[in-house]
C-alpha cells in the first residue's frame, strides 16, 4: 500500500558475538501490547497527521451486558481479520475486524456454572495456533480456559474439559484463595505463562508464576516469587512467617523476547501492603522485574524496584522491549515503567542497567513492629515522567475556598517526601499515588525514533493507619481483613470509584447481600473463597445485625496472621466538590527520548468540562489505559475520564483530532488493517467513577 511501511521491521544486533535478525511484524496486533515486543507500535501509515481529522466511526459493537460500575479494560487483539475481546461480564467474542459483525460469542459461565458476574475484570486474551488447531486462551475469575478460535467452542482436551482451576498447583496446602486471572498470559511455543490478581490482605495466595501446556493444560513449570527454603531470595524474608505471606504476584501482564527465550515478569507488593512486620527484609521477588527462561522458569536475573514495599507500589504494566542507541552503541533493552514515576531500563540479556541506579537513603518507619528498608533504588535516567513530591506550593489554589478546604485536611498530615512511610499517629500524603504515576495501560515505544510515550496520574492520595485493637466483634474483624482496604474502615468507600457501604440495610436483605459477596460484581471479585459462616458474619456486621462475641469466639475466627496496624482505606486527597487536592495538571502524557533519557515533550492529558467552562485551562484527568503510536506520525490514547479519544502529533504533543466516546475508554486501543483499510478500536466500558458502557468503537478513514 502507498501509505504503508514495510510489513516486517527488521532489527539487527550483536548477540553472543553473532549477527542475527529479529523479525517483528509491526502491522500485526496479536499480543497484549500489540506486536511481539509489546511496543504498542504499528507500522501502518494509512492514517496520517494530514488526514487524521477525517476519521469517522467505522462500526460499533455493543456487548449488551454492562452493569452497575462495570468496566471493559480489554485491549483486543486482531489476527487473520478477526478481532477478539471480552465483555463486561467476561464473555469472549470474535468479530469480523472490518465490520464489527459478531462471528461467535462464548459465555464461560455456561461451563463454570453460576452467574457471570463474579470474576472481576479482564484485560485481554491470548492466541495460539499449530496447524489447524487455533486457540483463544483467557481468564475468568480463578479459571484459565481455552476455546476454538474459529468457533468459540471449548477445547475439551485442555485441562479439565477446557478449564484449569488456578487455585491448584501453587505448592501450598491451601486452595481457598481469591484469584483472578485478569491479565492475559503470554504464549511461548506450546506454553502459556500466566500471573494473577490476588487479595491485598494476609489471606492472599503466593503470587507464583506458572506455565501450562496450551494443548493439554498440564502445568509445566512454576517460579516461586516468594521463595521456598533453599531457593535464591529466601534470606530476604522472615523465616518464621514466610510460609504465610502472599502477594508478590504478576497482575500486570508479561512480555517475551522470543529471540532469546526470555519472559519478563513485573511483580507487585507482598501482603500486608502497608505494615510489613511479618516480612522483615527486602522481600524478593516482590516489586521486581524478573527475567525468566521461558522454557523452564529458571531465573536469569532480576531487579527490585522497591525494597520491603509499604506503599503498594506494584510494577503496574508489562514492560516494553526496546532497541536504543547509547554512546554510539545499539542496545537491546527492556523498559519498565512504574507507579512511582520512574522508568527502569536494562540490557535484556544480563539485566545490567542502561543508566546508573543508585541506592539512596530514605525516611525510616516508626510504626511499631515495622522494618522499613534504609535505602531505595533511584535511577539516574530516564528523567521521571511526573512530579516526584507533593509540597506546600502544590496545594490546590485555583479558588480560595478549594485551597482552604485542602489546607484544613492537611493540618495534621505529613507530606513533602516521596518515600514518607505510613505513620502511627498522622496521615501521610502518598505522591505519586496508589494509582500512579504509570498504570496498567502501559507505555508505547516507537522503534523509528526510539521514543517512549507514557501517560500518568499526578494525584495525591492519603494513607492513614490505625492500630489493630483486637476488635470485639467478629464481623467487624472479618470486614476489616477482607473489605477494609477498598471500602474503608469507616465504610465510606473511595468515591466515586468505590461505593460506600453505609446504610446498606436500606438497599439489601441479608440474602441478597450474601449473594453479592459470593458472586461479586464488576471490579469487585467473588468472596466465595471464604466460608459461608464468615460471609454471614460480614453481612450481619454491614446490616447492623451483628451480635457481640466473647474473646474465645473471636479467636476462632481470626486469620493466622493479622497486622499490628491497618490502613483505614484507599482515599484520594479531594475537595468537597471532588476536585483533586493538588494543582493541575492531574493527567500527563510524556514523550521520552530513550537514547538520552530526556523528555522530548510533556502535555496535559484530559479535560474537566465544568472547569473549562469557568475559564480554567485544561487540567487533565485521571487516566486508565495506555497509548499506541504509529508510523503515520500519530499517538492515539483514550484513557481519560472525559470520555474522549485523542490523536497527538508524536513529534510535539499537539492534539490533532479528538472524538467523543459513548463511555470512557479505560483501556488501550488496538490498531490493525483489513481489506486495505487501517482501523483504530477502543473498548468503551467506563467505570472508575464514570458511567459504565458496553461498546467497542472502531474508527477509520471514509471510503
Amino acid at each position: 500500500m502507498r501509505h504503508k511501511l514495510a510489513a516486517i521491521f527488521l532489527i539487527t544486533w550483536c548477540f553472543s558475538c553473532q549477527t542475527t535478525e529479529e523479525q517483528i511484524d509491526y502491522t500485526n496486533w496479536a499480543h497484549y501490547g500489540g506486536p511481539a515486543d509489546a511496543s504498542h507500535y504499528s507500522s501502518l501509515a494509512q492514517i496520517t497527521k494530514e488526514n487524521v481529522s477525517q476519521l469517522v466511526v467505522a462500526w460499533i459493537y455493543h456487548t449488551g451486558d454492562a452493569g452497575e460500575r462495570s468496566q471493559i479494560q480489554c485491549q483486543p487483539i486482531a489476527i487473520n481479520g478477526i478481532l477478539y475481546g471480552t465483555t463486561p461480564k467476561l464473555n469472549v467474542f470474535a468479530l469480523d475486524a472490518a465490520t464489527g459483525q459478531e462471528i461467535w460469542r462464548f459465555d464461560p459461565f455456561t461451563v463454570l456454572g453460576g452467574e457471570n458476574s463474579w470474576a472481576g475484570t479482564n484485560r485481554g486474551v491470548s492466541y495460539w495456533e499449530k496447524g489447524d488447531d487455533k486457540r483463544i486462551l483467557f481468564g475468568a475469575g480463578n479459571w484459565l480456559m481455552a476455546v476454538d478460535a474459529l468457533t468459540g467452542t471449548p477445547k475439551l482436551d485442555f485441562g479439565d474439559e477446557g478449564k484449569i482451576d488456578l487455585r491448584k498447583g501453587l505448592d501450598t496446602e491451601r486452595e481457598d484463595f481469591l484469584i483472578v486471572a485478569n491479565a492475559p498470559g503470554v504464549i511461548y511455543g506450546d506454553l502459556i505463562i500466566l500471573g494473577m490478581r490476588l487479595s491485598e490482605g494476609l489471606d492472599a495466595a503466593p503470587g507464583h508464576i506458572r506455565a501450562y501446556n496450551v494443548q493439554t493444560g498440564k502445568q509445566e513449570w512454576i517460579f516461586h516469587t516468594i521463595p521456598h527454603q533453599g531457593e535464591y531470595g529466601y534470606e530476604t524474608w522472615d523465616p518464621d512467617y514466610i510460609s504465610q505471606i502472599g502477594g508478590a504476584n504478576n497482575w500486570a501482564g508479561m512480555s517475551v523476547d522470543y529471540q532469546r527465550g526470555i519472559v519478563f515478569v513485573p511483580t507487585g507488593s507482598a501482603t500486608y501492603d502497608f505494615w510489613g512486620g511479618f516480612r522483615k527484609g527486602d522481600n524478593l521477588f516482590s516489586n521486581s522485574l524478573i527475567a525468566l527462561d521461558a522454557s523452564t522458569g529458571k531465573r536469569l536475573w532480576h531487579f527490585q524496584g522497591v525494597h520491603h514495599d509499604i506503599w503498594d507500589r506494584d510494577f503496574p504494566a508489562n514492560p516494553n522491549l526496546i532497541r536504543i542507541q547509547k554512546d554510539g552503541k545499539w542496545i537491546d533493552a527492556v523498559a519498565q515503567i512504574s507507579k512511582q514515576g520512574y522508568t527502569y531500563v536494562f540490557e535484556r540479556e544480563n539485566g545490567e542497567p542502561v543508566w546508573p541506579i543508585s541506592e539512596q537513603p530514605v525516611t525510616q518507619s516508626i510504626l511499631p513492629g515495622e522494618f522499613s528498608s534504609p535505602t531505595q533504588p533511584i535511577p539516574q535516567l530516564p528523567k521521571p515522567f511526573m512530579k516526584m513530591v507533593f509540597e506546600e506550593k502544590d496545594i490546590l489554589n485555583l479558588r480560595p475556598e478549594w485551597e482552604q478546604d485542602i489546607r484544613a485536611q492537611l493540618s495534621n498530615t505529613l507530606y513533602g517526601d516521596t518515600w514518607l512511610p505510613p505513620h502511627p499517629e498522622k496521615p501521610i500524603v502518598l505522591f505519586p499515588g496508589m494509582d500512579g504515576g504509570a498504570e496498567w495501560g502501559g507505555a508505547a515505544f516507537d522503534p523509528e525514533t526510539q521514543t517512549l510515550y507514557v501517560n500518568a496520574n499526578q494525584i495525591p492520595w492519603i494513607i492513614e493507619m490505625t492500630p489493630n485493637s483486637g476488635f470485639e466483634n467478629v464481623g467487624k474483624n472479618l470486614y476489616t481483613t477482607y473489605c477494609g482496604n477498598c471500602h474503608g474502615l469507616d465504610l465510606k468507600g473511595n468515591l466515586p470509584s468505590i461505593p460506600g457501604l453505609v446504610d446498606l440495610k436500606n438497599k439489601y436483605s441479608a440474602d441478597s447481600l450474601s449473594k453479592l459477596l459470593q458472586k461479586g460484581r464488576g471490579a469487585m471479585p467473588s468472596f466465595q473463597h471464604i466460608s459461608a459462616e464468615n460471609r454471614k458474619l460480614i453481612v450481619d456486621y454491614l446490616l447492623g445485625q451483628e451480635a457481640q462475641s466473647d474473646k474465645k469466639e473471636l479467636e476462632s475466627q481470626k486469620a493466622n496472621l493479622e497486622p499490628q496496624y491497618y490502613m483505614k482505606g484507599y482515599k484520594k486527597l479531594l475537595t468537597k466538590e471532588g476536585l483533586y487536592g493538588s494543582n493541575p495538571p492531574w493527567g500527563l502524557l510524556t514523550a521520552i527520548d530513550m537514547n538520552s533519557g530526556q523528555h522530548k515533550w510533556q502535555v496535559t492529558l484530559g479535560e474537566i468540562d465544568s472547569l473549562s467552562a469557568q475559564g480554567f485551562a485544561p487540567t487533565g484527568t485521571e487516566n486508565y489505559g495506555g497509548p499506541v503510536v504509529t508510523a503515520g506520525g500519530l499517538l492515539f490514547i483514550a484513557a481519560t475520564k472525559d470520555e474522549k479519544i485523542r490523536a497527538f502529533d508524536k513529534e510535539n504533543g499537539k492534539v490533532l483530532w479528538e472524538a467523543k466516546l459513548p463511555a470512557s475508554g479505560h483501556a488501550t486501543p488496538a490498531i490493525y488493517e483489513k481489506n486495505g483499510k487501517q482501523f483504530l478500536v477502543i473498548a468503551c466500558g467506563g467505570g472508575k467513577g464514570t458511567k459504565s458502557g458496553d461498546a467497542y468503537v472502531a474508527f477509520a478513514l471514509p471510503d
